[in-house]
C-alpha cells in the first residue's frame, strides 16, 4: 500500500497524481469579531432582567451567538468580563479548539479553579463557538455532540400567571398555583414548578419558618389534588435552607411524591446534600449556581444528589455539559438543563438534551416563552409538552438583532437579586417570583 500511495504520488503510469487532500469547509477559520447585546424581556420579564448574548464572527463571515448567564456583576462590567475573556482567551483562535480554550479561561491568573463570572463569560462565548461549527459543517449542533439520541425532549415550566392577571399575591396562594397547574395541563406539560416557601435571602440558610412550611404542604395539596397523577410536582427552594431546616421542609413534602426537592440548601455545601437526602424520601436536585465539572463532581462524589441543573450559559458551555452528563451516567444520575433565562441558552439545552442518554427533562419559559420566541423568530418548536430538536444549522435558531437591539436594558439591577432582610417569623415572608418587570 505505501509503495502503491508513493508510486502514485509522483504519476506513476502517466496516470496523474490526485488533488491534494482539502480541509472542510471552514476549518481553517478564525474567531474575528465580538459584539454583545444585552436585552431587557418587557413586562412580565419571565427569565429575569436582563440576557446577554455574544455574537462571535469568523474571518470568514460565520456567524455564531451565544448566551452569558452570569449575574454576579452588572452588565456593564459583564460586558468588559467577555471582552477580556475573548481577546485574552479566543480570538484569532480556530473555534473548534474548544478544550484549549477553556483551558486558557479556567487557568487565567493562576487559578484552575470554579469561577462562576469568567466561567459564565466563557460559556457564552463557547455556545456560540458550536453554533458557528455547526453551520460551517451544514449540521445542527446536536449532530457534533454524538448524534441525537432523543427525538423529542420532555420539558417542564414554573408555575407564571395568565397574561394581564400578574400579581404579587400569585406567589403565596395555593388555589392560583393549582388554577395555572391545571391550565399547563391541558396544554401538554407532564410536570410544573413552584416555589412558595420564601424568602431568598443573603444570609445564607436559614430553618424555614412554620408559616413557610404550611404554605409550602398547601401549595403540593392543591396542586396534586387538581392535576392528580398526570403531573410531576417539581418543588424549588434556590437554597434557602440549613441542612435540619432543610429536612424538616423535605419530609413534609413526602406525601405528595414531588419529581424533586430542588436546591434545599446553599449550592457552595455539597457534602451537605447528601445528609439531606438521608433523611428525606424525595429525590434531590440542584446544579443551577454550580459552575464546572468539578463541582459538580464534588456533588456526585458525595453522594445523595441524582437529578443535576446545569445552566450551560454559567457552567461552562455546551462541552462542559455534556462532560457532566457522562460523569453523571457513571453514578446512575439524570440531566436536567436549567434555564431561567434566555432562548440562546434554551437553544443551546436543547441540543445538549437530544444527545444525552441520561436525560429527565428540560426547563422551558411556558411553551418557549413569547419574547423569546419572538427574538429567534419561533425557530424552536414545543409541541405537546416537548421540545423538538431543531434541524437546521448551528443552534437552528434565526436570532433577530433588530428586535435585540430593540430592547436594551437600562435598569441598575442584576438579572436576579437575594433580599438582605432574614426570614421573618412573626409576619411571615412573601417573595414575588420571576423577578417580573415593572409595567413602567
Amino acid at each position: 500500500l505505501f509503495f502503491f500511495c508513493v508510486f502514485f504520488s509522483f504519476g506513476g503510469w502517466g496516470v496523474p497524481p490526485p488533488p491534494p487532500c482539502r480541509q472542510p469547509k471552514g476549518t481553517d477559520m478564525k474567531l474575528k469579531d465580538l459584539e454583545i447585546f444585552v436585552v431587557a424581556p418587557p413586562f412580565p420579564g419571565w427569565g429575569g432582567r436582563y440576557w446577554i448574548f455574544p455574537k462571535l464572527t469568523t474571518d470568514n463571515g460565520i456567524v455564531g451567538y451565544g448566551e452569558c448567564y452570569a449575574s454576579t456583576v452588572g452588565p456593564k462590567a459583564m460586558r468588559a468580563v467577555i471582552e477580556d475573556v475573548f481577546e485574552r482567551h479566543m480570538q484569532g483562535e480556530n473555534p473548534e479548539n474548544i478544550e484549549l480554550m477553556f483551558r486558557r479561561a479556567h487557568s487565567a491568573g493562576f487559578t484552575q479553579r470554579p469561577d462562576p463570572t469568567v466561567m459564565g463569560a466563557f460559556a457564552g462565548l463557547e455556545i456560540a463557538c458550536w453554533d458557528i461549527l455547526g453551520k460551517a459543517r451544514n449540521r445542527p449542533v446536536w449532530a457534533l455532540l454524538g448524534g441525537r439520541m432523543n427525538d423529542r425532549i420532555r420539558s417542564y415550566t414554573y408555575l407564571y400567571p395568565e397574561p394581564g392577571k400578574e400579581s404579587a399575591e400569585f406567589w403565596v396562594d395555593p388555589d392560583a398555583a393549582a388554577e395555572a397547574a391545571v391550565r399547563f395541563m391541558n396544554q401538554g406539560f407532564t410536570a410544573v414548578k413552584f416555589a412558595p416557601a420564601g424568602p431568598y435571602t443573603i444570609r445564607g440558610g436559614h430553618e424555614p419558618a412554620m408559616s413557610d412550611i404550611t404554605r409550602s404542604v398547601a401549595f403540593c395539596k392543591a396542586i396534586r389534588e387538581a392535576v392528580g397523577d398526570r403531573v410531576d410536582l417539581l418543588f424549588g427552594t434556590h437554597g434557602q435552607f440549613t441542612t435540619p431546616g432543610a429536612i424538616r421542609m423535605g419530609r413534609e413534602l413526602e406525601p405528595y411524591n414531588p419529581l424533586w426537592y430542588e436546591e434545599p440548601i446553599p449550592p457552595d455545601n455539597l457534602l451537605e446534600f447528601a445528609e439531606v437526602a438521608k433523611s428525606v424520601r424525595v429525590p434531590l436536585a440542584t446544579g443551577e449556581r454550580l459552575t464546572t465539572k468539578y463541582e459538580f463532581g464534588t456533588l456526585l462524589r458525595a453522594g445523595g444528589v441524582k437529578i443535576l441543573q446545569p445552566a450551560l450559559g454559567r457552567v461552562g458551555g455546551i462541552w462542559e455539559a455534556k462532560k457532566i452528563a457522562a460523569m453523571a451516567e457513571i453514578f446512575n444520575a439524570e440531566m436536567a438543563p436549567h434555564l431561567y433565562a434566555g432562548p440562546v441558552e434554551w437553544a443551546a439545552n436543547v441540543h445538549l438534551s437530544a444527545s444525552i442518554p441520561n436525560l429527565l427533562i428540560a426547563e422551558t419559559i411556558e411553551t418557549g416563552g413569547a419574547f423569546h420566541l419572538k427574538l429567534i423568530k419561533n425557530t424552536i418548536k414545543w409541541e405537546d409538552g416537548y421540545i423538538i430538536p431543531p434541524e437546521a444549522t448551528g443552534l437552528g435558531i434565526d436570532f433577530d438583532e433588530d428586535v435585540a437591539r430593540a430592547h436594551p436594558f437600562t435598569g441598575t439591577g442584576l438579572h436576579l437579586q437575594m433580599q438582605e432582610a432574614p426570614c421573618d417569623y412573626r409576619h411571615g415572608n412573601r417573595f414575588e417570583g420571576g423577578a417580573p418587570s415593572s409595567k413602567s
